[in-house]
């Protein structure tokens, strides 16, 4: 599909008194129609943004021209699967480790799939641990030494070898589980914890890494945040910008857990999932799950505080 790339004007301001975002930015749009529908990002070192495409099982490259080149496509599950509380298969969390390997989680309601896999540059996927069939494994961090993957169904986060092997579960606290439909969402390694985002719950919390490497305990620093999915940190300290999902925003979280508005439907969001931050510049990745129009990548700006 021939991709656009267009410059927009910027016309949300933010609720308080902390500086707009830059007035122009790029949008580049994907093809609903075969699934292109973007669930996670990891950055590559020339600003193009590798994105997993839920709707069809890939994992896909976006350059600086907003071209979109298919890196691979996960296999189908035999019985057509379909992972729980969505029904069907898809690609989810994304990190890049620094050699250029991909690492993905896929989620298809089948124990022989479902699982993280490694797409090394040039290769084929492997999947190098399994995880439960009948959980949704959505977010994922990695520290150098082992994955941590979120599970949205299941309330909790696993640990996963940096090598591969077996999934271990580090937390099960009761903040991680879900309140209807799915809980533990994005996750990202900051400051000596892991965070995480409860979609249900509409929260962002704090899980402390102990010295042994253990999970402490959670600690909620954000609440009132309805179907918030993944996040990332501006490096500002603790300011966090925020995919909320439903409600089609873009939102940063202070220090001390206060939320306003940065980005919504008016700036061209169509359900967004996912944030990526490099030095000045954002990349907001939009799903179009319940809009069903516009699946789309928006880089622009951070503003300066």
């Amino acid at each position: 599909m021939k991709k656009t790339l267009v410059t927009l004007t910027l016309l949300a301001t933010l609720a308080t008194a902390t500086p707009a975002f830059a007035a122009s930015r790029n949008v580049v749009h994907f093809d609903l129609a075969t699934g292109q529908q973007p669930e996670n990002v990891a950055l590559e070192p020339d600003g193009a943004a590798d994105v997993t495409f839920a709707g069809g099982r890939q994992v896909a490259r976006v350059d600086r021209a907003g071209r979109t080149r298919i890196l691979a496509t996960l296999p189908a599950p035999a019985t057509g699967g379909g992972a729980p509380a969505l029904g069907f298969p898809l690609t989810t969390g994304l990190v890049r480790t620094p050699d250029g390997t991909l690492y993905v989680l896929y989620a298809t309601g089948t124990d022989d799939l479902t699982g993280l896999w490694r797409l090394r540059p040039g290769g084929t996927p492997q999947r190098i641990a399994a995880l439960p069939g009948n959980g949704l494994p959505n977010g994922l961090a990695f520290d150098g030494h082992r994955f941590f993957v979120t599970d949205s169904v299941l309330g909790t986060v696993w640990t996963v070898p940096f090598a591969g092997g077996v999934a271990k579960s580090w937390s099960a606290a009761a903040e991680l589980a879900p309140n209807g439909f799915l809980g533990a969402n994005g996750a990202k390694l900051h400051d000596g914890a892991l965070w995480v985002t409860n979609l249900d719950r509409g929260t962002v919390q704090r899980i402390p890494i102990r010295p042994d490497g253990r999970a402490g305990t959670p600690r909620i620093t954000a609440t009132g945040l309805a179907g918030i999915d993944d996040f990332t940190f501006t490096g500002r300290g603790d300011e966090i910008l925020a995919a909320l999902d439903s409600p089609n925003k873009v939102v940063r979280i202070g220090a001390d857990g206060t939320a306003s508005t940065v980005l919504d439907a008016a700036d061209g969001l169509q359900n967004p999932t996912s944030i990526a931050v490099r030095g000045n510049e954002v990349y907001v990745l939009s799903a179009a799950y319940l809009t069903q129009q516009d699946p789309n990548l928006l880089r622009t700006a951070l503003p300066r505080c």
